[in-house]
């Protein structure tokens, strides 16, 4: 059974940054399509960053590139997103979502459903 567990979110001052983990519960961390996605309150989940953790290959959202930085820790089995310059729209629930695949992750990384396995959550608040 596979966890994903995500932590490092609080209240920041625009122009501020926060770092989020994701620990997974896993005994391999190759072959994972790992993403962020957020919900800010009355939208819909957005997809945010994209990390293959197979061949450490990116993709971001426009709306946070150049920004927003994801990365892992293969050994360690965790997660990141380092978030800089954050912007009072940045306020949302961030969740880390993972599915396992040998294939390339796709330009569609972007949609919730192609993930199925999601942690709780952690709450980013931007003032």
């Amino acid at each position: 059974h596979v966890q994903l567990v995500e932590s490092g979110g609080g209240s920041v001052q625009a122009g501020g940054s926060l770092r989020l983990s994701c620990a997974a519960s896993v005994n391999t961390f190759s072959s994972i399509c790992m993403a962020w996605f957020r919900r800010a309150p009355g939208k819909e989940r957005e997809g945010v960053a994209l990390i293959s953790t197979g061949d450490g290959s990116t993709s971001y959202a426009g709306s946070v590139k150049g920004r927003f930085t994801i990365s892992r820790d293969n050994a360690n089995y965790t997660l990141y997103l380092q978030m800089n310059s954050l912007k009072p729209e940045g306020t949302a629930m961030y969740y880390c979502a993972a599915r396992w695949t040998n294939l390339p992750c796709g330009d569609r990384w972007y949609l919730s459903s192609q993930y199925n396995y999601w942690g709780q959550g952690t709450q980013v608040t931007v003032s």
